[in-house]
């Protein structure tokens, strides 16, 4: 995939690429190791915990919980120019954390441990970034 990086964008390597690819196909991926079994982000062609090059990209779940979060109302980075906004590290069902962005929920509503679920946000120049939204209550939808 040969994405330029732009003053919107992730830089995207050899070793992120085809998780990037996957993102573009709204399909989250995580790392597997072969040898150890963990699972790790971010893509990479070795495993973290034991160093073994048997990994390979698999579907994560997109099931997370939030771990933490900023509330940004004023940015200088060039990655995000909508403001407010809130960034958070989730923790993904499968064990890995990914630093991510929470939308469609109101700043008073985060807490830890809220259970969420990927979105894909497509930005005005067509790249799609993985973002998270809470999970809807079940007993809401029903009223």
């Amino acid at each position: 995939m040969d994405v330029p990086a732009g003053p919107h964008r992730p830089t995207v390597d050899t070793d992120s690429d085809s998780w990037w690819q996957a993102i573009q196909n709204r399909r989250l991926m995580i790392n597997t190791c072969g040898t150890c079994g963990r699972k790790s982000l971010y893509a990479r062609p070795f495993c973290p915990y034991c160093w073994s090059e048997d990994v390979t990209l698999t579907p994560a779940s997109g099931r997370a919980t939030l771990y933490t979060w900023s509330v940004i109302h004023q940015n200088a980075a060039p990655f995000d120019v909508r403001t407010p906004y809130v960034a958070a590290m989730v923790d993904l069902s499968e064990g890995p954390r990914l630093m991510t962005v929470i939308e469609d929920c109101p700043i008073d509503d985060l807490r830890a441990d809220l259970e969420l679920m990927i979105a894909f946000r497509d930005d005005d120049d067509g790249f799609t970034v993985p973002v998270f939204r809470p999970v809807a209550d079940l007993g809401k939808e029903l009223e």
